[in-house]
C-alpha cells in the first residue's frame, strides 16, 4: 500500500507554479490576481478561504478577499460579480459555497465571467469539459487528476467507480475519466444515495472516487484487493482533541488501506490539490487575458 500524498504533491506543483509565475512577471506582465467572495462566517469556509490566501501569497500571485454578510442580498451580490468581471486587473474569481438558502446559487455561478470561473462552475466551462474542449476544470477532480499524473497511475481500460453525482466532484469526474487521454479511457460508474447495490459497484472498482460526503461509508469489505481509493470526503467528527473534533473522510482507512495498492489520506489527501488547481487555473486565466 502507498500513500498518495497530496500535500507533498502540491507543494512541488505550488513551486513549479511559483517559477512560471515568477517568468510572467519578469516579462513585464502583472502578477495574477485571485479574488474570493466570501458570504458569511461559516468556519469552514473562513479557513479554507485563508489557505488558498497563504496558497497565492506563496507562488506570487496576488489574492482580494470581498466578505459580505450572511443576510447580504442576491442583487447586491450580483453587483460586486459584475464589478469584478469588468475590473481587468482580476483573472480569477471564485464565489465560496455553500451560500445562504435564499441566494440562487446558479443564478450567481452563472453570473461569473466564464474567462475568470477558476472554479470550472460556469456551464460554458461545465460544457466545454464534458466535450473535451479548453476549459476551467473543477478544481477538485483537476486536483485529482493531478494526482494520478504524479503517481504515474494507469488509468486506460480501467474500471473506476466513482460515489457521488454532485456538480462539484462526481459527475465532472466521472466526465474526466472517460476522456480519450491520459488519465482517462476509463470505464465509469457513477453510484449515489438511490444506487441500491453500492457495495457490489465499489467491488469491481479497479479505482474508487468516494465523494459522498458520509464519514467512513466505504468499508474494508467493499474494495477489492489492489485498488486504487480517492478519498473527496472530510468531515468535522466530535473527538477528544483540543478542538474538540477530528476530520475524517468517506473512507474508512484503517479497514479499507491494507487493501489497497494506492490510497489518499485525510487530511492531506484530495484537499491541497484541490487549492493547487485554483492557483494553476488563476495563472491560466492571467495567460488567456493576454493571448
Amino acid at each position: 500500500m502507498e500513500i498518495l500524498d497530496g500535500k507533498k504533491t502540491a507543494e512541488a506543483l505550488k513551486r513549479e507554479i511559483a517559477v512560471e509565475v515568477g517568468k510572467w512577471v519578469a516579462s513585464g506582465k502583472k502578477a495574477p490576481h485571485l479574488a474570493a467572495i466570501l458570504v458569511g462566517n461559516d468556519g469552514a469556509s473562513e479557513t479554507y478561504v485563508g489557505h488558498k490566501e497563504r496558497d497565492c501569497a506563496e507562488v506570487g500571485i496576488d489574492s482580494t478577499v470581498v466578505r459580505f454578510d450572511a443576510t447580504v442580498g442576491e442583487e447586491e451580490l450580483l453587483l460586486a460579480i459584475r464589478d469584478i468581471n469588468a475590473n481587468e486587473g482580476i483573472d480569477g474569481l471564485i464565489v465560496q459555497l455553500p451560500l445562504p438558502k435564499h441566494i440562487d446559487e446558479q443564478k450567481i455561478i452563472s453570473s461569473i465571467d466564464p474567462a475568470k470561473d477558476v472554479d470550472g462552475f460556469h456551464p460554458v466551462n461545465v460544457g466545454k469539459m464534458a466535450l473535451g474542449l479548453p476549459a476551467f476544470a473543477p478544481a477538485t477532480p483537476d486536483g485529482i487528476v493531478e494526482l494520478i499524473k504524479h503517481y504515474n497511475i494507469e488509468t486506460k481500460g480501467k474500471h473506476c467507480v466513482v460515489l457521488g453525482r454532485s456538480n462539484i466532484v462526481g459527475r465532472p469526474m466521472a466526465n474526466i475519466l472517460m476522456h480519450k487521454r491520459y488519465p482517462g479511457d476509463c470505464t465509469v460508474t457513477v453510484c449515489h444515495s438511490r444506487t441500491p447495490n453500492i457495495k457490489e459497484m465499489c467491488l469491481q472498482g479497479d479505482i474508487v472516487v468516494a465523494a459522498l460526503g458520509v464519514p467512513h461509508f466505504v468499508k474494508g469489505d467493499m474494495v477489492k484487493e489492489g485498488a486504487v481509493v480517492v478519498d473527496v470526503g472530510i468531515t468535522r467528527v466530535p473527538a477528544d482533541t483540543k478542538s474538540g473534533f477530528r476530520l475524517v473522510g468517506d473512507v474508512d482507512f484503517e479497514q479499507v488501506a491494507p487493501k489497497c495498492r494506492y490510497i489518499t489520506p485525510v487530511p492531506g489527501g484530495v484537499g491541497p490539490m484541490t487549492r493547487v488547481s485554483l492557483l494553476k487555473n488563476t495563472l491560466k486565466a492571467a495567460q488567456y487575458a493576454n493571448s
